[in-house]
């Protein structure tokens, strides 16, 4: 009976930690790498084992702008319609990552809504250190064969996210 238990127990443990959610999941808040001025509110969270970052806000963005620039198609974009038909906010713009291990996923694309460029894209969670790491933070990756750069997200909430005007 003790093993029965026992069993039950761990079972019931790793099935908890498997759906746990991953820390790149929430509100982040990017950043212009030259300026570190605040540029937009995303969520990131996942579906079916996939990550996606869905744009929620944007410096000087209105709800009704058009992502005029992204003429597609996109391999693998999530949203259906035209993209240049979408609005910017409110879109997943960041689609496809899979899982590397926890904090970290590859393998999926990122689109900037401003100039329609897609980029391979890499997330990485960074906890708060004290040191390099102030806060929680998000590495978000994105390169084109051997050329990329990483921004630097902090965490946020969603109040945070959706302050951005």
């Amino acid at each position: 009976m003790k093993n029965v238990l026992c069993v039950l127990l761990i079972a019931a443990f790793a099935a908890g930690a498997a759906f746990a959610a991953d820390p790149v999941e929430g509100f982040w808040i990017s950043r212009d790498e030259k300026t570190g001025k605040d540029t937009g509110g995303w969520q990131i969270y996942q579906e079916r084992g996939v990550l996606f970052g869905r744009l929620l806000s944007g410096k000087d963005v209105k709800a009704d702008t058009k992502a005029d620039k992204c003429i597609g198609p996109y391999k693998g974009f999530p949203e259906k319609g035209t993209p240049s038909e979408l609005t910017v906010l409110g879109q997943r713009w960041i689609f496809g990552l899979t899982r590397v291990e926890t904090g970290s996923w590859s393998g999926g694309s990122v689109i900037n809504p401003e100039d329609g460029k897609v980029w391979n894209c890499k997330i990485i969670f960074h906890a708060a250190d004290g040191k390099k790491f102030k806060v929680d933070t998000l590495e978000m990756r994105g390169s084109w064969g051997p050329f990329g750069r990483s921004q630097y997200w902090p965490k946020a909430t969603e109040a945070q996210v959706l302050a951005i005007k």
